[in-house]
């Protein structure tokens, strides 16, 4: 039988050997109080791969004593869950039913577990690196505890790599390497969070570094060993802002080749795709804004893909979005616009009667709304009227820039 892989021998058997997740499993956190009390309700634990779904799992059935049995919804289906919820409904042990990628499993497929759920015959734990609120079914969600696993942080991922390559039984101890600064920072770029990935990086490198009789893990090596080049980002450093400020001027700039050329580098150093999106969000507004109106929503729309979707396969709704963004008709009126408004916002001039509220009994009587003109009670659906304080009456604001679909028309 083949020897296990490394990440499979480094998997915590304690909680005190699970690295991240800080949030869910350290002091005064919501597991440890839960399993203290020999207390573990269904769970779902939502959280991209190599976060330690799998090892959460058995971590939590072992702390409550319970047997845990193990499906993967890749290859079982309903056949397989009914098995293990008939065994356990007659069992000795309490049976904690661990389904992985359960959102594989159609929502009819997920409906048979909810019995066994709600009578308390099983305890669910499924894992999932998609969004339950689109992949499960709302009745089983509603049963269950739902968890968010982060990506780990790049600290935790150098501890692991550490504990790993100085383990001698379950690590590369044996081996009597060292790896060098710039290996380790490349290892936990790119694995992007994930742990797996950082661990099966490492022992390639390794068995590479034994291959070719050195004693250390250099950064060219353990680029060379996971065949992938090292990127030069640093995502909580200059190089995180540089790139990110050189992707969003090569958008404001129309040039969609290099704004594809930032976008994936930025993939490629395992850069946080939320945070993309959240920059193309502000930018679709900031230098496009009713240039091209559907900027907006085709950017908020590659923000969902990634909710939804995740990566590797959002990275291609990412470029799409940024490819139209890049291609836009660009103006900045709004971004303008509402600087001018804000600088004349902190005034304290009161909001002019007429315009004021009626919806409450005595507004009347204070003489709130008098002299109000109702639009549409005037041809064209329009009225001039004050609908500012006096002293800013007449200030423009906006400035149409013409560009695109924002037409120079009449504004005002």
């Amino acid at each position: 039988m083949p020897e296990e892989p490394l990440a499979a021998r480094m998997r915590p058997r304690t909680f005190a050997e699970f690295a991240g997740q800080g949030h869910l499993v350290g002091e005064g956190k919501v597991l440890p109080k839960l399993i203290q009390k020999g207390h573990l309700p269904s769970i779902i634990l939502w959280g991209p791969a190599g976060t330690g779904k799998t090892t959460l799992a058995r971590l939590l059935a072992d702390a409550v004593s319970a047997q845990l049995m193990q499906l993967s919804a890749v290859n079982s289906g309903v056949a397989d869950a009914r098995k293990i919820m008939d065994g356990a409904s007659g069992g000795m042990f309490r049976t904690v039913l661990f389904v992985d990628e359960v959102h594989r499993w159609s929502k009819a497929q997920q409906d048979v577990l909810l019995p066994a759920v709600e009578a308390g015959t099983v305890t669910l734990i499924g894992a999932t690196t998609e969004n339950p609120y689109f992949s499960l079914n709302g009745p089983l969600l509603s049963r269950c505890l739902l968890l968010r696993l982060e990506p780990l942080a790049k600290s935790d991922i150098v501890e692991l790599l550490h504990r790993a390559l100085a383990d001698p039984d379950r690590g590369l101890g044996s081996l009597h390497l060292a790896i060098d600064d710039e290996a380790l920072e490349h290892l936990s770029e790119i694995a992007g969070g994930d742990a797996r990935m950082a661990l099966t990086g490492m022992e390639a490198a390794a068995l590479a570094a034994e291959s070719a009789g050195v004693t250390t893990i250099s950064r060219d090596l353990a680029a060379d060993a996971v065949q992938r080049k090292a990127v030069v980002y640093d995502r909580q450093g200059d190089a995180h802002y540089d790139v990110i400020s050189a992707f969003i001027k090569s958008i404001r700039g129309s040039d969609p080749d290099a704004t594809l050329f930032w976008l994936a580098r930025m993939l490629e150093a395992g850069e946080d795709a939320r945070f993309i999106a959240r920059r193309m969000i502000v930018h679709a507004s900031e230098d496009i804004g009713l240039a091209d109106p559907r900027a907006l929503q085709i950017a908020v729309a590659a923000a969902q893909a990634v909710e939804h979707v995740g990566l590797p396969e959002a990275r291609l709704n990412l470029a799409e979005a940024a490819i139209y963004l890049a291609r836009a008709p660009k103006s900045n009126s709004v971004y303008v616009a509402l600087n001018r408004a804000m600088e004349d916002a902190v005034s304290a001039d009161p909001v002019p009667e007429h315009l004021r509220d009626t919806s409450y009994s005595g507004a009347k009587t204070l003489g709130h709304g008098q002299g109000y003109k109702y639009p549409h009670d005037y041809p064209g659906h329009e009225v001039e009227q004050v609908y500012r304080p006096v002293r800013y009456q007449g200030t423009r604001y906006y400035e149409p820039s013409g560009q695109g679909e924002e037409g120079p028309g009449p504004v005002g």
